[in-house]
């Protein structure tokens, strides 16, 4: 941006001037008045005073014309600083300062840069929600399309299965199978995730009976937990209990995607416990699988924790994860 008038240079130009020219006038004063017609002499003494008053006014003048310059050049960067740290909410940004286009100083360029800044920041941000639409579309739609041909496959298998075949083909359509459902899980994590992330299930808040919702959160999953010969202990106090200000159906699904998590990856150890601590005010929940680190477990830590991290964060929460060879430990409490 070129620079088409400088501010300090104008304020020395003007104060130097201000300070030369009376004592440019001063000489030709002393000048005129030594070589008057009559030849008169000026009396020393007055012109001393003539001087010392001259001089005082000079003083005088610098010191209010400087108090004004520096209340004035006070006054607009106050104002400049006001306008860049108003306080504004997560989705919007300061607004644009005004400033002279046709004489710039260096304090309408400051004011420039911040306003192309917001401009650059708001092009940012609108071009960021343009491709999260895209992308949360693109997703919506690939997690669709991709259903028909799993489908396809999948009666294909069914129809196999109805054929002779051998041990190790009948091994191989089961992990066909096998394989075919965990795809389609991880479709509708991944569907789950861009749903929850676009803002399509909305939160809701309210006092929350911890103890009751992991209640019924077992009791929804004992059967299953049952069907897979896992045993359940449950450690849920009847009488103790606590409250935190979440919305239920968001508990109820990363409770759902840690129990989903056992049934997955910690099967074999044939072992889950939940337990609620209302003393430390938390949800633990326990299995005797290989642990976080074991390939199996890790092929499928990744959308649906990810899920669940981000609602936990949303409701102020934090699951800390304690896992080993010997099985994993989440414990989900207060952020």
């Amino acid at each position: 941006m070129k620079q088409t008038r400088s501010l300090f240079r104008r304020f020395l130009k003007g104060h130097f001037l201000f300070i030369f020219s009376p004592l440019i006038m001063l000489i030709f004063f002393s000048a005129f008045f030594g070589s008057s017609i009559h030849g008169a002499k000026l009396n020393t003494l007055k012109l001393f005073y003539v001087t010392l008053l001259l001089f005082g006014f000079i003083i005088i003048a610098f010191v209010v014309m400087s108090w004004v310059f520096f209340l004035r050049l006070r006054k607009r960067l106050t104002r400049l600083q006001e306008v860049m740290s108003s306080p504004t909410d997560h989705n919007s940004f300061p607004k644009p300062i005004s400033v002279r286009t046709d004489r710039m100083d260096e304090i309408d360029q400051l004011g420039s840069s911040f306003n192309w800044m917001i401009q650059q920041l708001e092009d940012s941000r609108k071009r960021e929600y343009e491709e999260k639409l895209l992308r949360n579309r693109l997703i919506a739609n690939l997690s669709h399309d991709l259903r028909t041909p799993l489908t396809i496959l999948r009666g294909h298998i069914i129809r196999l299965n109805k054929e002779s075949v051998s041990l190790e083909g009948q091994s191989s359509l089961t992990e066909m199978n096998h394989t075919i459902t965990r795809v389609g899980d991880l479709m509708d994590d991944l569907l789950s995730y861009t749903l929850l992330t676009s803002g399509k299930h909305p939160y809701r808040p309210a006092s929350t009976d911890i103890g009751r919702l992991v209640r019924a959160s077992v009791a929804a999953w004992y059967p299953v937990f049952e069907e897979k010969e896992i045993q359940i202990e449950v450690d849920l106090p009847a009488e103790e209990t606590f409250y935190w200000e979440v919305d239920p159906k968001w508990i109820t699904r990363v409770l759902d995607n840690l129990f989903q998590n056992i049934l997955r990856h910690a099967a074999e150890g044939k072992y889950a416990k939940i337990a609620v601590d209302a003393a430390k005010e938390q949800i633990i929940v326990t299995d005797r699988g290989p642990g976080m680190d074991n390939s199996s477990y890790e092929r499928g830590a990744g959308i649906g924790l990810a899920a669940s991290n981000y609602m936990l964060q949303k409701m102020k929460l934090k699951a800390d994860f304690t896992s080993h060879e010997n099985g994993t430990i989440v414990a989900i409490g207060r952020a």
